[in-house]
């Protein structure tokens, strides 16, 4: 692992800290006081920040030059894992008391909370320095173009079956609930939703190739570089209010899932399914076994579910991505 790769995870572990020591000497007040400083953060980054980075990717989106083989080799195994965790998760979660409906709705979240923290990589914060000192300007294309498309993709599936349990669970506490009243429900939060929204806005902003006026563009991309360091030391902010707690088995289980089980199915699809060999699915498996994303903190902190088990799970995956990494290189090389 080359030194700026290293420098990367360094900065990474330093920002994170950082908001630990900001939380422990709560900077930002009491979470106590009535309104919780990790919950304001994480809602800034997620009205704020995401949106303005998904409206910008989006409508700047380059769909003629995609490397759509690739492309596909990464999704289908990645949103495959992702609705098995999910699947899992919603099979197994515990059932609440009807009359708790906080409760309720928090652990109709838990199952799609679970799937996209062992799904969701950190592609730009270690994955860009990773995929440029590694496969060269070619494969960091390679990575742009997967980059591109990540967050769109998860964080759309994520959302759609996210607010569709959530439908169903306040319908339990809703008197002449219908299901065409939960399923328009559903579309509507699935639509006007600050994820989305920003997203299907930037698709027909793009088709319709009106391109972005100079001041639009620097503002969105100046709020999107927010993104980055707010996240992480949203994390830091939230392992010193929330702690790790008895979450410590359960990150280890999706970190796990996260460096090995992911990467390994990419492998498997993007190789002997659709072909790949070479510099692409290089890219395609290093990208698949990158340490769990802090989106996947943003979004567990939106639907107040699975905060303290994500944002373990977060640096689990990053320290173990040390020690995974190479030996995935290791297996790379082996095959050509």
């Amino acid at each position: 692992m080359t030194q700026a790769i290293l420098n990367k995870l360094l900065a990474i572990f330093i920002t994170v800290a950082i908001g630990w020591f900001a939380g422990r000497m709560r900077w930002l007040g009491q979470a106590s006081a009535g309104i919780d400083p990790a919950r304001v953060l994480g809602n800034a980054a997620f009205y704020i920040f995401v949106p303005a980075l998904l409206f910008r990717t989006t409508a700047r989106l380059d769909l003629h030059g995609m490397p759509w083989n690739t492309v596909a080799a990464f999704f289908v195994p990645v949103v495959g894992m992702l609705l098995i965790v999910y699947l899992v998760q919603r099979f197994t979660r515990q059932a609440t008391p009807q009359a708790d409906r906080d409760a309720s709705e928090r652990e109709a979240a838990r199952p799609a909370a679970r799937a996209i923290t062992a799904t969701f990589g950190n592609s730009v914060q270690i994955g860009i320095p990773l995929a440029a000192a590694l496969f060269g300007e070619a494969g960091l294309g390679l990575h742009i173009a997967l980059v591109s498309l990540h967050a769109l993709v998860l964080l759309s599936v994520l959302t759609a079956l996210v607010e569709l349990d959530l439908a169903r669970a306040r319908a339990q506490h809703e008197l002449g609930a219908s299901l065409w009243r939960t399923l328009r429900t559903t579309a509507y939060n699935t639509i006007v939703h600050p994820v989305v929204l920003p997203v299907l806005a930037g698709m027909v902003w793009n088709l319709g190739g009106l391109g972005l006026p100079g001041p639009l563009d620097e503002t969105l991309a100046f709020l999107g570089t927010a993104v980055a360091p707010v996240c992480l030391v949203l994390i830091g902010i939230s392992l010193a209010y929330y702690g790790v707690g008895q979450n410590l088995a359960a990150a280890l289980g999706l970190a796990l899932l996260k460096l090995v089980a992911l990467p390994a199915l990419v492998l498997c699809v993007a190789h002997w399914g659709f072909g790949l060999r070479g510099l692409p699915l290089s890219v395609a498996v290093i990208m698949a076994a990158l340490p769990a994303g802090s989106n996947a903190l943003i979004f567990a902190q939106r639907y107040r579910s699975q905060e303290v088990l994500t944002t373990t799970t977060i640096v689990l995956s990053t320290f173990g991505f040390v020690l995974t990494v190479p030996l995935w290189l290791a297996v790379l090389a082996q095959l050509g």
